[in-house]
This record gives structure tokens, C-alpha cells and sequence, in this order.
């Protein structure tokens, strides 16, 4: 695939951050270069959010630091003079490649401004994975930080064909591909659902459902919970759990609980997940349902998918894009009594061995090596011309 080894930078979130979804995703992207043979660092943040603006408890990893990746911790998301002295620094160093992570408009003036600044060698080239470009919580100067962002790089991989109809709007000149989510398979091995209800002190009797990840309003947790309420599947002794830490207000995620008698039905787990623990909690669960009332695309499928877990998504954004409706789950709309049907119907037909059956080939199809290859298609595209090339 490759003709030489190259050097290779990431710039995002990683440790000693929190795990969460896209630090977990630079530090496998980055084995997945090293397994590959090239030389591979990552810039993560000193200061990614402001105290004020992060919603969880706190930003910092609690886990031992992962082992045999080069991580330098060096980028203030919101100091000028920072930016300028990482990007230098990068241009400096003249890596064939800077891989920048590309999530909220918030981030845009850090990573815009260090991307001019090392593309400026004329030699590295800077390729943008682009996990959003329209925010799922909308500010009126969205289109203006994505715009400035945007200008920045050579070239774009989104992992929904929604993100990439959204890049579309900012810009029809660079390459751009799409490249599905890779698998998520750093969370360990698969284990027995007794052992892991075990080791959760979860009942070894009882069926779980599993609600996964931070919780924001546009997850639909509302939704699911609803949908929870409905009488046909008190038959089945269901419990749902709901991990992940609450990045919005809990209350009116509580008053529903209560008003639809579900105590005894849901068990809140609201700390942080570390990345020691998400197994059990899929291993544990029957079923994992993402209720998103609007989304692009979501690791939580690509972790039920290492695990063989049967999935219920809403149809929207890029969610339905990797789970075949009927194949390995169910694709519905974000409403409370389609969600419904859909776990009545996993449970009364009994659809849980056929489901992870064939998730098992389906998720073949997701591999790192597949994104690597993206990569450096795009990187062979870009068109500048610089000092050094292959």
C-alpha cells in the first residue's frame, strides 16, 4: 500500500484526556499507522475546554497512559500565541503528513491557524477527518469558525455520507472520500453475558438494553426511556442501563423516570466509563439502542459491533448508513413507540442469535486498514507540489 515509511502527526484529543469517543479514536488510528511502519506521533491538548464550557466532571484520564504511543501535550485550544509556537514547530519538523481532527467550530481558530502555519513548508500535507462540520448543538457563528477551518487543509475524510453532503456546502475543490468508522477493537476480548453481569453486579438472570456514551439531549435518551414504559415489554423483565456521564441538566431525563413508574426498571450508571470497563457493559447487554434524534455517525455502533451486539439506531444522519435494517438490528424513526415496536420485536421473535450471527461478517467490513488505505489515496491526490516527494 505504501511505497515508504513516512512521518506522521495527529493533532487531537488523546491522553492524558479522557478516553470518550474521539481520544480513543486518535490513539487507535495511531497503532493502526505504526502497525503500518510509519513514524507516528500525536499533539493532544494541555487546555482543550475551558473549565466554564466542559459539561462533564473532568477532562483528565484516571487510566494508565497507553502504552507504545509517542503523545506530546502541547495545544491550547485557545491561545493565540500557542498556536503560533505549535505550528512552528510542526513546520519545523516537516512531517509527510498531519492528520487533524475536526469535531466542533469551537476548536476551528486553533486548528485552522496551526494548519496554515504548517502547511506553509510546502511539504507536509494536512488531511482533515471530519467528525462533524454542522454541529448537532447549533451556535449562529458556526459557519463562519467551520469555514475558516475548512480553507486550512489539503484534503477531507468524513465517516457519514451526511458530514460529507454538509462538507460539500464549504467546499468543492479539495479531495474529499468517505471512509466508514472503523471497528472499535481496543476494548478487550468478548466475554461470557454471566461473567460480565457478574462483574457488574448486575442480576445473571435478567435481561439488560444498553443506552452507551455521554448524555446529550440529541441522543433521545427521552426517547428511549419513553419507549422503556411501554407495557408489552414489562413481559420480558427488561432493565435498561443507561452509562455514560450526564452532559446535560438529568432532571427532566429523572421526572420521566418517574412519571412512567420505571425505577425499578432503569439503572442509572452516570460516572465516566473507563476504557477497562466498556466491555462488560456490552458483554452484559442483549441489545444496545442509539434513540439519536440527530447524529452523523457514532462509535457506540462500532463498539456493539466488536462485541457481536445487536443494534436498534434512528434514521438519522449517518446512523442507518452501517446498520442494515433487519440484517443486525433495526433502523427506526426517533420516536417512542417505533423504538418500542423494534425491542418487542428483537425480544418476541427472538432475533438475538440471528442478529450477532451476522454482525460477525458484517463488521469485516470496518477495518483500520481500510481507513489507512483512505488516507493515503488522499494523500497521493493532493495536487501541491513540495520538496520532498515519493
Amino acid at each position: 500500500m505504501k511505497k515508504q515509511k513516512r512521518t506522521v502527526v495527529i493533532i487531537g484529543s488523546a491522553y492524558p484526556l479522557r478516553g470518550g469517543g474521539i481520544a480513543t479514536y486518535n490513539e487507535r488510528l495511531a497503532k493502526a499507522f505504526s502497525d503500518h511502519g510509519d513514524d507516528i506521533q500525536i499533539q493532544t491538548f494541555k487546555l482543550q475546554y475551558p473549565g466554564i464550557f466542559f459539561p462533564g466532571k473532568t477532562q483528565y484520564s484516571e487510566e494508565l497512559p497507553p502504552e507504545g504511543l509517542d503523545i506530546k501535550v502541547t495545544v491550547n485550544s485557545i491561545n493565540p500565541f500557542n498556536w503560533i509556537k505549535v505550528g512552528r514547530a510542526l513546520k519545523r519538523l516537516r512531517p509527510d503528513l498531519v492528520i487533524v481532527r475536526y469535531w466542533i467550530p469551537f476548536m476551528a481558530p486553533c486548528l485552522g491557524s496551526i494548519s496554515r502555519i504548517i502547511k506553509s513548508n510546502k511539504h507536509t500535507r494536512i488531511i482533515a477527518i471530519a467528525d462533524n462540520i454542522i454541529p448537532h448543538e447549533r451556535k449562529i457563528s458556526d459557519r463562519l469558525l467551520t469555514g475558516y477551518f475548512v480553507k486550512s487543509v489539503h484534503a477531507f475524510i468524513t465517516m457519514s455520507r451526511s458530514v460529507m453532503k454538509d462538507l460539500e456546502f464549504f467546499d468543492k475543490e479539495n479531495p474529499k472520500k468517505y471512509c466508514p468508522h472503523p471497528l472499535y477493537d481496543n476494548f478487550g476480548d468478548i466475554i461470557s453475558k454471566k461473567e460480565a453481569k457478574r462483574m457488574l453486579n448486575l442480576d445473571e438472570s435478567g435481561n439488560f438494553i444498553l443506552f452507551f456514551g455521554f448524555i446529550r439531549d440529541y441522543k433521545g435518551l427521552d426517547i428511549l426511556l419513553k419507549a422503556f414504559a411501554d407495557k408489552r415489554l414489562k413481559d420480558y423483565s427488561l432493565k435498561l442501563l443507561v452509562a455514560g456521564e450526564f452532559y446535560t441538566d438529568p432532571e427532566p431525563y429523572n421526572r420521566i423516570i418517574e412519571q412512567h413508574g420505571l425505577i425499578d426498571r432503569v439503572i442509572m450508571l452516570n460516572d465516566f466509563i473507563p476504557n477497562i470497563d466498556v466491555g462488560k457493559y456490552f458483554c452484559a447487554s442483549d441489545l444496545v439502542v442509539q434513540p439519536y434524534k440527530e447524529a452523523t455517525q457514532s462509535g457506540v455502533t462500532q463498539v456493539a459491533y466488536h462485541f457481536n451486539k445487536p443494534i436498534i439506531t434512528t434514521d438519522v444522519g449517518g446512523l442507518a448508513e452501517i446498520v442494515p435494517d433487519g440484517k443486525v438490528g433495526y433502523v427506526v424513526p426517533p420516536q417512542p413507540d417505533r423504538v418500542a415496536d423494534a425491542i418487542y420485536k428483537f425480544y418476541n421473535e427472538e432475533k438475538e442469535n440471528l442478529f450477532a450471527t451476522n454482525i460477525k461478517e458484517e463488521k469485516k467490513k470496518y477495518s483500520w486498514d481500510n481507513m489507512i488505505k483512505t488516507i493515503y489515496e488522499l494523500f497521493e491526490e493532493t495536487k501541491l507540489t513540495y520538496d520532498n516527494t515519493q
